[in-house]
């Protein structure tokens, strides 16, 4: 068996590539858009690109399943449950991808997503059981995936699914789809470990079932452009320029002891990329909500003309969405460093419950 675990430092993101040295056949995991590195590895070992998994519908960065799907003819695999607009193979929980002799065991573990599955690696040359699992956004290095849109019902149904991967003796390595990210609260880092070592020090797996389901019912703020890019992994609209824009890194900063006189000489728009309980909670004045999940599709209600100021909570988002908009093409765009919470700790006034949108 040939395993590569590619990681994609921009959005947290691992995928993966699995062939067989006999058959000469390979199955790509959770491909990024940029497919030309699985076409190369394959060309440069001589390999056969015969299947395209995804573990999930991707909320945070653009799949690129149909474009290596397209590129090698191979067969586009997702569960069942997904809800897209393209055809593909349909996946059911217990089902077998032969990858020459290399088995991919499907485990559906909803959750994150409803069609969120798991891989069990099998090679039976080597052992009848499992010694890999690539758990997607369900289990994580330190962390599990947040239940998106799934509340109360989704942390049960993860709670249900982490304990199916936990049944999996300690020597199985896990291989997430992310090793950090907006997908989980508190990711280790590593790109890898083991089902033993996660059970005994993965701090979430140490809840209660009840502790359990309350933390992953409070997920973390949704994903930059996540509208937009689940909309395309949906095949429902054509948003493909989002993973072609650039995040600009050099993003201009202002410290929130500069910025209210800056503020005062400069009258720019003020753009709140926070979730709207976070900014009924308390925000600047004249601040207009548009969350970073919602960016790419309302672009249009944010001015070209005048000066932009990014606002989050403590400035992470501001800076990635500032990044997005100067890539974007905006020409005059800042973020406030510290963010909300540092304009609440200097005493500086904050509006509070009026929901202001562009």
């Amino acid at each position: 068996m040939y395993f590569k675990q590619f990681l994609h430092d921009e959005f947290g993101c691992s995928s993966y590539f699995i062939a067989s040295r006999f058959s000469r056949d390979a199955a790509v995991i959770d491909p990024q858009w940029e497919v030309q590195p699985y076409l190369d590895l394959a060309a440069e070992r001589g390999y056969t690109i015969r299947a395209v998994i995804d573990t999930h519908l991707h909320a945070d960065h653009i799949s690129g399943n149909r474009r290596l799907a397209a590129a090698t003819g191979a067969t586009l695999y997702l569960h069942e449950a997904a809800e897209v607009h393209f055809p593909f193979q349909p996946l059911r929980d217990g089902e077998v991808v032969r990858v020459g002799q290399i088995e991919l065991h499907v485990v559906h573990t909803p959750g994150h997503r409803p069609e969120a599955i798991s891989l069990l690696v099998v090679n039976p040359l080597r052992s009848p059981e499992p010694s890999m699992v690539l758990s997607g956004d369900t289990l994580f290095v330190g962390d599990v995936g947040r239940p998106d849109f799934g509340g109360p019902e989704g942390a049960r149904q993860q709670y249900a699914s982490i304990q199916r991967l936990l049944g999996l003796a300690d020597w199985v390595e896990v291989f997430p789809a992310h090793f950090e990210g907006s997908c989980g609260k508190g990711m280790c880092g590593r790109p890898s470990s083991t089902i033993g070592f996660e059970r005994r020090y993965n701090p979430i797996l140490q809840l209660s079932r009840e502790q359990f389901e309350q933390a992953a019912s409070e997920p973390p703020a949704r994903p930059l452009n996540m509208t937009a890019i689940l909309a395309m992994n949906q095949g429902v609209a054509d948003y493909r320029w989002v993973a072609t824009t650039p995040l600009v890194e050099a993003v201009p900063e202002i410290t929130v002891e500069a910025a209210p006189a800056w503020l005062q000489e400069h009258h720019p728009f003020i753009l709140d990329v926070r979730e709207p309980a976070e900014y009924r909670a308390g925000h600047l004045p004249g601040a207009v909500l548009l969350p970073q999940a919602d960016l790419a599709v309302r672009l249009a209600e944010v001015p070209r003309e005048r000066k932009v100021l990014v606002v989050c909570a403590a400035g992470a988002r501001s800076r990635r969405a500032a990044g997005f908009l100067l890539g974007c093409g905006f020409p005059q765009v800042t973020s406030l460093a510290g963010g909300t919470n540092g304009w609440r700790a200097a005493g500086l006034p904050l509006a509070t419950g009026t929901l202001a949108e562009g």
